[in-house]
């Protein structure tokens, strides 16, 4: 097991899972959670998420193959073209999401915070596909600590975000953060075309 193919992973998924943008949603909430209330979203988001890419990691790879007949390259590119237009989305507009969100917070918990803005396209892809180039163990690992630090972000939302606004930083962050979104996803893109290529057994 590499270290440095841990971390490595472990900044892939974080681009991916893109915590600034639960950030940005967090504090979007009318009327703004209490501290228990952020506390039981954030858990259950994480709780969520990692159950979804803890089994897309063991058995995304078999099922794609077997019973859908879908090869990794496919999933690579398509995955890249969902990713790359929420990141243009944010790049164009200043936003991942609809801000205003009324209601109870433990209904975003799950949806849309554990899946799809957590486990989503981009983190599906990259966790079948990191599980089979570099095996289920450094997959998970990654996936463990890269759900924590987001965990631990979307517990320091409010005092993230109160400083970003005060700074005036929240838009330039968010298609910052959305030009790189949109970048991974092009790379997944192109990872995508150069499996395909070699598939076809072409120079």
């Amino acid at each position: 097991m590499d270290d440095k193919t841990i971390l490595s992973a472990i900044l892939y998924f974080l681009a991916l899972i893109n915590p600034a943008s639960k950030v940005f949603l967090l504090c979007s909430l009318d009327p703004r959670p209490s501290a228990a209330e952020l506390r039981e979203v954030a858990f259950k988001a994480t709780g969520v998420a990692f159950a979804i890419l803890l089994v897309i990691a063991c058995v995304g790879s078999p099922l794609l193959k077997h019973v859908f007949h879908v090869e990794l390259y496919s999933l690579k590119i398509s995955g890249g073209i969902i990713l790359f237009f929420v990141g243009l989305m944010a790049v164009q507009q200043g936003r991942f999401h609809e801000s205003a969100q009324r209601g109870k917070p433990d209904d975003l918990s799950i949806v849309p915070l554990g899946a799809p803005l957590i486990a989503g396209p981009g983190t599906i892809t990259a966790a079948i596909s990191y599980s089979t180039e570099h095996g289920l163990a450094t997959t998970v690992i990654s996936l463990t600590v890269t759900l924590l630090l987001n965990c631990g972000i979307m517990l320091m939302a409010f005092p993230i975000g109160d400083w970003l606004k005060r700074i005036h930083a929240t838009g330039p962050l968010v298609r910052i953060t959305g030009l790189v979104v949109a970048t991974v996803a092009t790379q997944m893109f192109f990872d995508g075309l150069h499996d395909w290529h070699a598939a076809q057994g072409r120079p």
